[in-house]
């Protein structure tokens, strides 16, 4: 049994009890993070705050400039990241952090011509270090588990060339999935799932046909959009099914398994 989970950073999200579910079964899960709410601490505090852009299909992006990608290598490859494998730690569990730099884990292409709205205009970003993922380094992968640790993987990437972008941490979850043929790909968020009105909890979208997601596309805004994306991507790419569900609740992995989210199929 091969589980990936990706554990995000955002306000609301709650770490603590997916922690607690690894620690019972560690042979089966392999953890990815984001951090999104650690980067905009840290860029605050170092004077470099964060700027975000929309996409013309309503997608929020961070804007990764040379100096901002230095707080998100801090954030993630640093202080989210050491802060699971502690966490981990602490419940006995032997776990190992790896960037996508990491014996280049996460091979990536940088971005070209990313678009952003602005003022009504559709602009191009220019100075957006941003990388869509192209490979995952399995036998590293593999390597850590069968010595019976558990991955903890995040953002940046590498490219062919050695240059490190951002890549979302969401679609690396799902490339991870993918790549390993897991049977479950679950994406923890601060909602029990994507939602048709983002301010009802009762719009909770059940269940979504991969090969029909024009509804749950539609309904899906902001940062959910990549969410969605991602996980269509796994289950398109043959990862068995794939959650997007809450964090904040007991035993957070086996409820969005037990259906209490969305589920992709």
């Amino acid at each position: 049994m091969t589980i990936v989970v990706k554990v995000g950073g955002a306000t609301g999200n709650s770490l603590g009890p997916v922690l607690d579910e690894v620690a019972l079964r560690p042979s089966e899960y392999v953890l990815v993070h984001g951090g999104s709410e650690e980067i905009d601490r840290l860029a605050l505090a170092l004077g470099r705050p964060s700027r975000y852009y929309t996409s013309p299909s309503g997608a929020i992006s961070r804007r990764t400039d040379r100096a901002h990608l230095e707080v998100v290598i801090l954030a993630l490859a640093g202080n989210m990241q050491t802060r699971i494998v502690r966490e981990l730690a602490a419940r006995h569990v032997p776990a190992v952090g790896l960037s996508g730099v990491d014996g280049s884990l996460l091979v990536a292409r940088r971005k070209e011509g990313a678009r952003a709205v602005e003022d009504g205009r559709v602009v191009r970003v220019t100075d957006d270090l941003a990388g869509s993922l192209e490979s995952v380094r399995t036998d590293l992968i593999d390597r850590l588990r069968q010595g019976g640790y558990v991955p903890v993987i995040g953002p940046p990437a590498i490219t062919s060339d050695g240059e490190i972008v951002n890549v979302d941490a969401d679609r690396v979850a799902a490339r991870v999935a993918a790549a390993l043929r897991a049977d479950s790909l679950v994406l923890l968020t601060n909602v029990g799932g994507v939602r048709r009105d983002a301010e009802d909890p009762g719009s909770r979208i059940p269940r979504v046909d991969a090969s029909n997601e024009a509804e749950v596309l539609g309904a899906a805004r902001g940062r959910m959009h990549k969410k969605v994306r991602a996980a269509i991507e796994a289950v398109r790419a043959g990862v068995g099914r794939a959650f997007i569900a809450s964090s904040a609740t007991p035993s957070p992995v086996a409820a969005a398994l037990a259906g209490n989210g969305t589920e992709f199929v």
